[in-house]
């Protein structure tokens, strides 16, 4: 007989049992559905055998762990009008077309959701704060430099010539007030 604890692609094999118990071949324990809870948040692949008949019941385990969290948490994860939905699907002609439909939604949810967390580490992590206070304290010093000079300090060369940057500025600043001013009458 081939060994039933591991197939071509490691798929754990769980055997249950007329009194409820649930078996890994694979450590030669029994388990929990939180167990399997745990191993399904981990990836880890796993196939639910009736031990008596040898029929596939993963589906119908796999529901029974969502029934389980849902109703021991204060938060549901299945709004109410999407259980009746996905009850009223039952039956339609649609119903064929709903196991794929679902499993692409939740794949396009999951690849969002990692760019997402990848975005937001980018953006948030260690390295973010550091460039960002970087790049504070340079234009602090920047703009001491540029409107506090040291005593004794010459102006750069440049500074007439950012002299009139500003005045040009400040001449766009004022012409742009007085259209304002004038749209607000």
């Amino acid at each position: 007989m081939a060994d039933e604890s591991n197939t071509a692609d490691d798929t754990i094999i769980i055997k249950k049992y007329a009194n409820r118990r649930l078996y890994n071949t694979k450590s030669s324990s029994y388990i929990t559905l939180d167990d399997l809870a745990k191993m399904t948040r981990n990836g880890v692949d796993f196939q639910v055998l009736d031990a008596k008949t040898g029929s596939d019941i993963t589906h119908s385990i796999l529901t029974q762990i969502i029934m389980d969290e849902e109703s021991q948490g204060e938060q549901h994860m299945l709004p109410v009008s999407f259980l009746r939905q996905l009850i009223g699907m039952y039956g339609n002609s649609m119903q064929a077309m709903m196991p794929s439909y679902l499993e692409a939604s939740m794949e396009t949810f999951r690849a969002n959701q990692a760019k997402l967390q990848e975005t937001f580490s980018a953006s948030v992590g260690p390295q973010a704060f550091a460039k960002l206070a970087e790049n504070n304290i340079a234009m602090f010093e920047a703009a001491t430099r540029a409107f506090m000079p040291k005593p004794g300090e010459e102006k750069p060369a440049d500074a007439d010539a950012s002299d009139d940057d500003l005045d040009a500025l400040k001449a766009q600043m004022a012409a742009m007030q007085a259209k304002l001013d004038k749209l607000g009458e």
